[in-house]
């Protein structure tokens, strides 16, 4: 029992592992959303509001930041990964109900890409893009600017997987996961919020943990 039981540690990583990478490819490719209710060995649900979403490498991700700015800018995953690196571990939690506690996140402060491309007068909010052609998130200028809001190149202490949004996501702490967006691609600075995928569909724009979407959550930071 004891030898069974030693064997059942050593191979949870791996079979965890397995469950993710086929539950991410399954959802990857349905539209109905319905692999978005069957949990993990992490605790995480997998959602795509598209019908499927591109794959991309170190060779051909991009990230380009715009809009309302003095210093255009479209950063590699080999530039993100040279910048300074920020870590935070705090809890998932999203909207639905389902929380996943102290889960790393790594990456570049959002507020460090907007002082690099010099914000103008004028500037509120900022929206954000993703490759997979549909899904959409929006920040305040002031939220953006949290030390708690990454341009995230790891989580759980890997690179970001495909099915977890990779290879870079926005992880925003003190909200609903939602709006961290998935496959980043396109970073904007506006005049005015622009409303996102889900709030377009009813959610609240303004999703902080506990405090929107009718919830009562514990914070996550």
């Amino acid at each position: 029992m004891l030898g069974a039981g030693a064997a059942a540690v050593v191979a949870a990583p791996a079979l965890q592992r397995v469950m993710e990478s086929g539950l991410g490819a399954v959802a990857d490719k349905d539209p109905t959303g319905l692999t978005g209710l069957l949990p993990n060995g992490g605790g995480f649900r997998y959602y795509s509001v598209a019908s499927s979403v591109p794959r991309k490498s170190a060779a051909d991700y991009r990230l380009t930041v715009g809009g309302l700015v003095d210093r255009p800018a479209t950063y590699t995953l080999d530039r993100l990964r040279a910048l300074p690196q920020t870590r935070l571990v705090r809890d998932v939690q999203c909207v639905t109900g389902w929380r996943v506690p102290e889960t790393p996140f790594e990456g570049v402060r959002l507020s460090a890409l907007l002082d690099a491309a010099g914000v103008r007068p004028g500037a509120k909010a900022i929206r954000f893009t993703c490759f997979d052609g549909t899904y959409s998130e929006s920040l305040t200028l002031d939220q953006a600017r949290r030390p708690d809001v990454l341009v995230a190149l790891r989580m759980q202490d890997k690179p970001v997987a495909h099915s977890h949004g990779g290879p870079v996501r926005l992880y925003v702490a003190p909200m609903y996961f939602y709006k961290s967006a998935k496959w980043l691609s396109g970073i904007t600075v506006t005049d005015s919020v622009k409303p996102g995928y889900w709030e377009e569909l009813g959610y609240d724009v303004d999703a902080w943990v506990g405090r929107s979407n009718g919830r009562d959550d514990d914070p996550t930071g």
